[in-house]
């Protein structure tokens, strides 16, 4: 569903009353999930957004959006979560489990296919048609994927496992995960397995798939993941894991909070550095200490703020933290003779930092080439053709100059008593004179003549992008557009436009912003642009906006 972007229709905060109604219909659609972890997952104070959109297809969907992730989505009246729910909650759906190859094609729009689909050794949940079912990869009960099944449990057993198991609604690096944070998966490991089980369903091994033999039906966004019939050869044995119980999400995320700060202190901040903002510690120091691959995020921390965070260091004698002017923290101390900055051994960077590994992180940004051009218009056209030029031609501003002095040469119309001038002909004077100038301006000086040229005419730019065709617009070329706005309570805002232009992508610069800053974002459609997005940051953010942009472009 999401496999395409989607048109943002409207974008607004939920209402008091529509939240603790969503509370409701996600109690009553999820049973199994509580009350508590109800609350846990639409929080009564925590900022959510209602987003309505427009899938690629048509379909008509509304989203709800805590922290700039995307935690459900509706359609026709039925709730589904996220992936990113999902990783909180990872057995809140019945799951089946795929191949990792088989990812890419679920993101492609394909839906999965029975032969696809890995019989682990407790045998496969029992479903009816129509429930909605996780979908994760082997070696990590992490969901990567929802969708509907096609048939009941006992159906696809029936089957022998073949035909289409599951219409897969959303994935993992769609377009609605895109939309949040773009976080990974974390790493869940399979539930241990007891190995004098007698209560195992048997399954024939050659159903548990074979992954060098997956094909596609279809094509384009009708494709289904296929494979024949596994032969006997195919064992179970490649669904051997490593029972070693994983962390919950929220104590990897303090160890990796501990982690940025402990090597941040040891490596990056000086004694010189103090007082220290304690929000220029998070967002040039310790995110920058952040292992490759991972991403910090407070919120998804116990300390949920970095106040609360440094109150706990605070109180271990690590750090001292004054407010040295209302409502700004600052590090004041460190001490950097602790044990516990003393025995803090700083990581080796992996072998992969200094590259992109493919499917799981996006190509580094490379800022694109980018030229002014202008474009001939019709009034001018005669003075152009002689050199080969038409109306709607573009030029650089240096082969402009070029023609007018050629076509000033070959004409004869350098001043014979001042050769600084240029005689207008007729030409000339339909090019750059205004009406009332038509008889009185007979001669120009040369920057006079080449300024006036390059004003009649059109303004137009190339984009180049590395690796790319050059793309040419007519127009003028706008700039990164950033504005403090004041919404209501005295509240601020910062909002960024033109973004795309310059080959930005909304989603990733309003995700980075709202780990750099830790502060809620909102992408909504920019107001009297076709096609075009703005990132919305709550508070007062040019300071890190333009640290940012500074930092990708330059």
């Amino acid at each position: 569903m999401f496999a395409k972007a989607f048109r943002v229709k409207s974008n607004t905060a939920i209402k008091g009353s529509d939240r603790r109604k969503l509370r409701a219909d996600v109690t009553a659609a999820f049973p199994t999930l509580g009350t508590d972890r109800v609350s846990e997952l639409i929080p009564g104070k925590e900022e959510l957004n209602v987003v309505k959109l427009y899938a690629h297809k048509g379909d008509a969907v509304t989203v709800y959006m805590i922290g700039g992730n995307p935690i459900l989505f509706e359609l026709e009246k039925n709730l589904y979560p996220t992936v990113y729910t999902l990783w909180s909650y990872p057995d809140l759906l019945p799951a089946f489990t795929t191949w990792p190859l088989v990812l890419e094609k679920l993101v492609g729009g394909a839906d999965l296919m029975l032969p696809g689909v890995v019989v682990p050794p407790t045998g496969l949940p029992q479903v009816q048609q129509g429930d909605l079912c996780a979908i994760a990869l082997v070696g990590n009960r992490a969901p990567v994927a929802i969708g509907v099944a096609a048939m009941s449990t006992t159906q696809m057993l029936a089957s022998g496992l073949k035909g289409k198991g599951f219409s897969v609604l959303h994935t993992y690096q769609d377009h609605l995960w895109k939309s949040g944070d773009k976080s990974s998966p974390p790493a869940i490991a399979p539930l241990a397995v007891n190995p004098t089980d007698s209560n195992e369903e048997k399954v024939d091994p050659g159903l548990h798939g074979n992954l060098s033999s997956l094909t596609l039906e279809g094509e384009g966004e009708n494709r289904k993941v296929h494979h024949p019939e596994a032969s006997e050869d195919t064992s179970s044995g490649a669904l051997s894991q490593d029972s070693q119980d994983s962390k919950p999400l929220q104590e990897q995320m303090d160890e990796l909070l501990h982690q940025c700060f402990l090597h941040a202190l040891k490596s990056r901040v000086k004694k010189a550095d103090l007082p220290l903002l304690t929000s220029t510690l998070l967002g040039s120091h310790m995110f920058s200490c952040c292992p490759e691959g991972q991403q910090l995020d407070i919120k998804k921390s116990s300390y949920k703020k970095l106040s609360k965070f440094l109150q706990h260091m605070q109180q271990e004698q690590i750090v001292q933290v004054k407010e040295l002017s209302k409502g700004v923290e600052s590090i004041v101390a460190v001490d950097w003779r602790h044990p516990r900055i003393t025995s803090f051994v700083i990581p080796e960077p992996s072998l992969t930092s200094q590259t992109v590994q493919e499917g799981s992180r996006e190509q580094p940004y490379h800022p694109p080439d980018i030229k002014s051009l202008y474009c001939v218009p019709a009034s001018m056209t005669q003075l152009f053709q002689e050199s080969g030029h038409k109306k709607g031609s573009t030029l650089e501003g240096g082969e402009v100059r070029r023609i007018v002095i050629d076509y000033a040469k070959r004409n004869s119309l350098v001043d014979a008593d001042n050769r600084n001038l240029v005689r207008l002909d007729p030409i000339l004077c339909d090019c750059i004179l205004e009406k009332s100038e038509q008889h009185s301006v007979t001669k120009l000086p040369w920057d006079g003549l080449l300024t006036r040229c390059l004003q009649n005419m059109q303004p137009a730019y190339q984009v180049t992008f590395p690796g790319q065709e050059p793309i040419l617009k007519k127009g003028k070329l706008s700039p990164i557009d950033i504005t403090l706005a004041q919404k209501a309570y005295n509240k601020k805002v910062t909002v960024v436009r033109n973004l795309e232009t310059y080959g930005l992508d909304p989603c990733s610069v309003a995700a980075t912003l709202q780990q750099r800053c830790q502060a809620s974002t909102i992408i909504s459609p920019a107001p009297g642009a076709k096609d075009s997005l703005q990132v919305q940051i709550q508070g007062n953010q040019i300071h890190h906006l333009g640290r940012l942009l500074l930092a990708v472009m330059w």
